[in-house]
């Protein structure tokens, strides 16, 4: 199996927050859809053979911006080029463009998941972060997805703003679990350097939360999802049975994947790479055939990092005869001594020879990986 992810850089504002490559002019719209499908065409032996498609995630910026038209001839473009055989086709989605005739073009599309960018229900904060919505949109979106027909809804939301209590961030769950989205995607606001964000930070306007307190609120997060039935399968994803995000553990699981549009990144199980992150460039390039991605051939060693990273955010841990037979390493063997610290601390549990974070654990995953790493 394999996935394609398509980088939609347009948004109609910046958040303050937000560090993906975007731009909110959309003056180049038209010439970017057109783009994306030359690069889907050039680049339709990237995934490994016999392998065929089964997700495709429309991410971004802000791909609900796009036409029906728009999202139709990228689509009718992976169509001609790759073999299909989807179980899951996303789009990320701001509340307010989820119009009733949107939410109806899109599952005339094909479109069956959408992943819907509400981050909070608190309208100061919404204005702090500069989003293009309120509350009342965020409620009325999910309403209307439903209403339409869609079965498969994520709600993302930002845990992190600093406060002097919790109250907001135990608000936001409560109203967010009230409706019963089926799959929450939380991030930890962080601080990044090219942000409105960072530059207030940099300037001494901001102050962000101690990582005490943002732990705090990771810990409220975990168990107010386990309490209403939510299963944490990767350390910020929760899902009921039959909710999980397809496209995205896969990610996490080391399934080869094509990304495709300024910025995006792709996986072929032996090399990884990203696009040329500027739009214009993007656009020139593809015109002139010229190449927009930069490939790097993994190690073993690298492989291995990366798998030890990423599986070990999910519920299904890192596997270590997987890990042995695709790279030669006995990771039992070679890092004992850290496996038996780790599990003495109760940061780990080591279950038929599979290494998985505890609740504790995931507090730390990161560095918990690190520790793992070889050589």
């Amino acid at each position: 199996m394999s996935g394609i992810y398509i980088h939609i850089p347009f948004c109609k504002q910046a958040c303050h927050y937000c560090d993906f490559h975007f731009s909110t002019s959309k003056v180049l719209i038209e010439e970017m859809v057109d783009s994306i499908c030359t690069e889907l065409e050039l680049r339709k032996d990237f995934l490994p053979k016999k392998t065929p498609v089964r997700t495709v995630y429309f991410g971004g910026g802000t791909p609900s911006l796009l036409s029906k038209s728009h999202l139709e001839k990228i689509l009718e473009t992976i169509t001609k080029w790759y073999s299909l055989d989807l179980e899951e086709v996303t789009l990320e989605a701001n509340p307010d463009d989820l119009s009733i005739s949107n939410l109806q073009n899109w599952k005339a599309l094909g479109i069956d998941r959408l992943s819907i960018g509400i981050q909070t229900f608190d309208p100061e904060i919404l204005k702090f972060y500069n989003r293009a919505h309120n509350a009342e949109e965020s409620l009325k979106a999910i309403e209307s997805a439903k209403s339409t027909g869609f079965e498969k809804l994520s709600v993302d939301l930002i845990y992190g703003f600093p406060s002097s209590n919790h109250d907001v961030w135990k608000k936001d769950l409560e109203i967010a679990l009230s409706q019963n989205p089926g799959h929450i995607s939380s991030y930890c606001l962080t601080v990044e350097p090219k942000t409105a964000l960072g530059n207030w930070h940099k300037k001494g306007k901001y102050q962000a939360a101690s990582e005490d307190f943002a732990a705090e609120q990771f810990e409220i997060l975990m168990q107010s999802m386990e309490d209403s039935g939510y299963i944490q399968y990767e350390i910020s994803n929760f899902g009921k049975l039959g909710q999980f995000a397809l496209h995205n553990t896969n990610y996490w699981l080391g399934v080869p994947y094509l990304g495709v549009g300024p910025s995006a990144h792709s996986f072929d199980g032996k090399s990884r790479g990203s696009n040329i992150a500027h739009n214009a460039q993007y656009i020139n390039k593809l015109k002139t055939r010229e190449s927009i991605y930069a490939k790097e051939i993994l190690s073993d060693e690298d492989a291995a990092n990366d798998y030890i990273l990423t599986s070990l955010r999910t519920i299904w841990g890192t596997d270590i005869n997987y890990l042995k037979n695709s790279s030669g390493y006995d990771l039992a063997f070679l890092k004992l001594d850290t496996i038996k610290m780790l599990m003495q601390e109760k940061l780990i549990l080591e279950e038929t020879n599979k290494i998985i974070l505890t609740k504790k654990g995931r507090l730390l995953a990161d560095s918990i990986a690190e520790s793992l790493f070889l050589p």
